[in-house]
């Protein structure tokens, strides 16, 4: 039945003009007393000639009549179709993995022009090579000539680069501040790699909607394209590392289960206690969410750092991490160390945790921090750990002294880790890093070039016009192909690129979810890609970031899903439907998320 809405319009004026000068009439009377009223008539009379008015101001100006017509024209044609909600969703899903299969392709193009670069070059400790250091790019000395890794270097502003000023032929490198530009290692990855500045050309113009590219070398330095100026903060530091990087770690090494074992006997009084207390912090900057964790601090008796996990290891999340740090302040050095109970405490918590089935279930390790070994404890060892030796032993020791070092060292040898000495804070971050290595070379040894996304996060150097925006990164490792390298499993570094969440939601037509429709995604844990609730930002202007903005898990937004039977099937990659009732009126108190798996990806989306 068609209606047309400028009689309703009329209508309603008329109705309540009428009301209103009623209600002047009356008031009128009773003030005056000796007036004499207005006919009720009248009044009507003029209501609806008022009305009438409206309605031909509001048809002349509306088009409504136009618009009546337009429908009437194509009145037949249209019908209502009922949308397959799963089918909706399968096809969502496809879409979306034929874009990560795009950018997937573009890291595969430049891990292999790294790995053939990296083949044919030699290693020469006598190399020099200038090459365009980020920080020193277009800066000249007193006397007007341009720094050493600087010289001139052309930038101009970008518009997809949010107006930043890049060079797009050209990528540049980046050194941490805490490592020397021109070391031996440093030049010559620098001068290999430079044979991505055409894949990084190459796979912009095949796809322009790639933002940066990006080369993370395991020597530490970051090669980006395009070419950007980095600009030190005030100290004059730049603190960024990408061995740091989630998008590093994740694509280098498997999950994993870790237990980090921390001295606190008297020995370990003064800086010796500062020194650990910052390893252990470095160790946790390591661990991503698909890793689990905990600490215990030992001297004649164990302690939890929290004692609330006693017994269990927890994921290793922002939230959890930054827990845990506020409790490491809490150590003091007293007392005698007795390894022995604490390794035992350790075995048991990783064995324990893993036949419950909610570990990692890949690579398991004990980190011990301490500043000497009095016994290489090989009868504990050899209980809980050999001959399969799953558990690796990674000893940190710290100090300058090395009068236990053989112990600590053949402790790691023959449990398949890594041993290493930290003598002053300034060494920490650097030798944390080797462990990533010896954990990637299984990985590196079977050629798993396994494709990698992370969680959503804020990129400050990207905006919509407005704020910045929420990111993804896909990642790939990369390895070295010599002969004589390839049994021991070289981790040459990781490439990745960054995707703005916004280019994965145009794969998903609104038109077809209805009005009270909506598509999110979350990850294989459970928190939240994207999805209408999840608001990162806040503040005047909506320029602060919220804590732990990146793990808000899908139960925080979707509260109707009490039991979270919703979330738990995607997070189990299930495909199906399910009903669940909510309070607000939205087609009649049920909603019917329908949900799957992005093939070949670690995101799960639902409708």
């Amino acid at each position: 039945m068609q209606v047309d809405r400028s009689c309703v319009v009329s209508s309603a004026w008329c109705a309540c003009l009428l009301l209103l000068f009623s209600t002047l009439i009356i008031r009128v009377t009773e003030v005056g007393g000796t007036h004499q009223s207005i006919p009720p008539s009248v009044v009507k009379l003029w209501a609806s000639a008022f009305g009438g008015e409206m309605k031909s101001i509001s048809a002349k100006y509306s088009g409504s009549q136009l618009l009546q017509k337009k429908y009437k024209e194509f009145e037949r044609a249209v019908r209502v179709e009922e949308i397959d909600g799963l089918r909706l969703v399968k096809r969502l899903a496809e879409d979306m993995e034929e874009m990560f299969h795009k950018k997937a392709q573009a890291m595969r193009r430049l891990v292999e022009a790294a790995e053939e670069a990296h083949l044919q070059h030699e290693e020469d400790p006598n190399l020099q090579y200038e090459y365009f250091n980020a920080v020193l790019i277009n800066e000249v000395d007193e006397e007007g000539n341009s720094v050493e890794l600087g010289g001139e270097f052309i930038l101009q502003p970008n518009d997809h680069f949010n107006n930043l000023s890049v060079n797009l032929s050209l990528s540049v490198v980046q050194v941490p501040t805490n490592m020397y530009n021109k070391d031996s290692a440093i030049v010559n990855g620098v001068y290999w790699s430079e044979a991505l500045n055409k894949v990084f050309v190459d796979n912009f113009e095949r796809d322009p909607s790639l933002i940066w590219q990006y080369f993370g070398s395991a020597k530490g330095f970051f090669r980006q394209y395009p070419g950007i100026k980095w600009k030190p903060d005030e100290h004059g530091v730049i603190a960024f590392d990408c061995r740091n990087r989630k998008w590093y770690i994740q694509a280098a090494t498997s999950p994993k289960d870790v237990v980090i074992l921390v001295d606190v006997s008297g020995s370990m009084k003064g800086l010796r206690l500062t020194i650990a207390r910052q390893t252990v912090s470095s160790i946790l900057d390591t661990l991503g969410d698909d890793d689990f964790f905990n600490i215990i601090a030992y001297n004649e008796e164990l302690h939890y750092v929290e004692p609330c996990l006693n017994g269990t290891l927890v994921q290793a999340d922002i939230t959890n991490k930054d827990h845990f740090r506020e409790h490491l302040d809490k150590l003091f050095a007293q007392g005698i160390g007795m390894l022995d109970i604490a390794l035992t405490e350790a075995f048991n918590l990783l064995s324990d945790f893993n036949e419950t089935g909610r570990g990692s279930e890949c690579s398991q390790a004990i980190m011990l921090v301490t500043d000497g070994a009095v016994d290489t404890y090989d009868a504990i060892f050899a209980k809980y750990n050999w001959p399969e030796r799953k558990v690796r032993i990674f000893p940190y020791l710290i100090g300058r002294e090395s009068a236990f070092a053989d112990n600590l060292k053949w402790m790691a040898c023959a449990n398949k880790g890594y041993f290493t000495q930290i003598s002053t804070l300034a060494d920490v971050q650097e030798n944390v890093m080797e462990y990533l290595h010896v954990l990637s070379r299984p990985k590196v040894i079977d050629r798993e070039h396994d494709t990698v996304w992370t969680e959503a996060y804020i990129d400050s150097t990207v905006s919509d016009g407005q704020s910045p925006v929420l990111m993804t990164t896909v990642a790939m490792p990369v390895f070295s192909t010599k002969n004589e390298t390839r049994n021991h499993g070289i981790l040459l570094g990781v490439v990745g690129t960054d995707v703005p969440v916004s280019e994965l939601l145009k794969t998903i037509p609104k038109y077809k979810l209805g009005i009270h429709g909506y598509a999110f995604a979350i990850t294989n844990n459970g928190y939240i890609l994207t999805h209408p609730d999840l608001r990162p930002l806040y503040g005047d202007g909506k320029k602060r970031r919220k804590p732990n903005y990146s793990s808000v898990d899908l139960s925080e937004v979707e509260w109707e899903d009490k039991d979270d039977t919703l979330r738990n099937a995607m997070v189990n990659r299930k495909t199906g439907t399910f009903s669940m009732e909510v309070k607000k009126s939205v087609d009649k108190g049920v909603r019917n998320p329908k949900f799957r798996t992005a093939p070949s990806t670690f995101w799960r989306l639902s409708v």
